[in-house]
């Protein structure tokens, strides 16, 4: 069972889990805190209900609860709600579905 996020994206708008960084290099090397990239994968965890588009029609959300996304490295706004950090961004900010 999914665990309740207690957020909900309006419109096109998809709430994401980062995924943990890696805490050593290829090499073995072990990265402290401070160092590490935040990373660039996360699982969507709410999604909005989609564009609206000039029509008035909603078109569909390309993405759905439980994906894995690959997104930009500036993309989205960070929040945190109870002990759980979040990433709130716009669907087109979405690069990748990680299959």
């Amino acid at each position: 069972m999914a665990k309740k996020v207690g957020i909900k994206p309006l419109g096109d708008r998809i709430v994401i889990k980062r995924l943990e960084a890696e805490a050593t290099t290829k090499g073995g090397i072990v990265l402290p805190d401070t160092a590490k990239e935040k990373p660039k994968q996360g699982e969507v965890v709410a999604v909005g209900e989609g564009k609206v588009l000039e029509s008035g029609e909603t078109q569909p959300m390309q993405v759905e609860v439980g994906d894995r996304v690959i997104f930009g490295s500036y993309a989205g706004t960070d929040v945190t709600v109870g002990d759980d950090d979040y990433l709130i961004l716009s669907e087109s900010d979405v690069l990748a579905v990680v299959e």
